[in-house]
């Protein structure tokens, strides 16, 4: 892909991003819900976004990924449904709308990663993201 359809589909404040990231990493209460819930990182390449959770105490079918306008939330919750004190919940905000980009997600060994495309465009909808 050629370095100006990059430049065109990206829609992203790169000051704006640089600070949220700053001010993210450096968020008390990141630590403390790495501790309670789960732990989150989040990685940037030239061509995506990577949120990922260690969320080895769950199963694939125990988790839900859904993005809604500029949020991601990542739910765990182990079944059955009445013992609710083992679900752990994760919500990210980002400074630009992620419905707007591709997103996908795997989960292998305990570890979900959640990909946002910086180039390729998603339908613009609030929504679930399968995971394989």
């Amino acid at each position: 892909m050629s370095k100006k359809k990059q430049l065109k589909n990206q829609t992203f404040d790169f000051d704006l991003v640089e600070k949220w990231l700053e001010n993210y990493f450096l968020d008390p209460l990141t630590s403390y819900y790495d501790e309670t819930q789960f732990p989150i990182d989040l990685y940037e390449t030239e061509k995506e976004w990577i949120v990922e959770a260690i969320l080895s105490e769950f199963e694939a079918s125990e988790i839900k990924v859904y993005i809604e306008r500029n949020k991601l939330m990542i739910t765990a919750s182990k079944y059955p449904p009445f013992m609710n004190k083992q679900k752990r919940v994760r919500s990210i905000n980002f400074p630009f709308l992620v419905i707007n980009q591709k997103v996908f997600a795997t989960f292998t060994n305990g570890t979900l990663e959640v990909i946002i495309s910086k180039i390729d465009r998603g339908v613009g909808k609030n929504r679930f993201i399968t995971l394989p």
